[in-house]
């Protein structure tokens, strides 16, 4: 095993997270579950029916990825997907009574998964809430600097 003394948080974080989420999706397995289609359905339970673009853009996936993630659940039944009145082009995707029963199961099967031996779990959550907020708005004020027009290119056409 490597020298992890010497790894930053940074490289820890992001490995803790990756066997996490390893350990995670063996478990989900066993119902015919995923990370990524346990997540779509929290945001749904979560904010009631929205478009495939919304949910891609809560969860920070492209919604090509979360097309493909919704057509695996609405193939179990565990979503519905219909055609908005807003905007016929996009469609509403729903959590289904069955996605909601799996969710209840894979959120029970999620307690004990992160043994910390005796480390204060309140404490971990309150760090790890602390960095997720800190790193996403450090992200949404990077998309939004990249996204505003640099001077030299607003004054370029005068």
């Amino acid at each position: 095993m490597p020298d992890m003394d010497q790894w930053p948080s940074s490289r820890l974080l992001s490995t803790a997270a990756r066997l996490v989420e390893h350990v995670w999706n063996e478990r989900l397995a066993s119902i015919g579950m995923t990370h990524a289609g346990i997540i779509a359905l929290d945001v749904l339970a979560a904010n009631g029916p929205m478009t495939q673009a919304q949910l891609a853009s809560i969860v920070r996936v492209q919604a090509q990825t979360m097309g493909k993630t919704l057509s695996r659940l609405e193939s179990h039944g565990h979503v519905h997907r219909a055609r908005s009145t807003n905007d016929r082009r996009s469609h509403l995707v729903s959590l289904s009574d069955e996605g909601r029963g799996l969710l209840d199961t894979a959120h029970q099967m999620e307690t004990g998964l992160l043994e910390t031996d005796g480390m204060d779990q309140s404490e971990l959550r309150s760090a790890l809430k602390s960095i997720i907020r800190s790193v996403s708005s450090t992200a949404q004020n990077l998309r939004e600097m990249e996204s505003r027009p640099t001077l030299a290119a607003s004054t370029a056409g005068n």
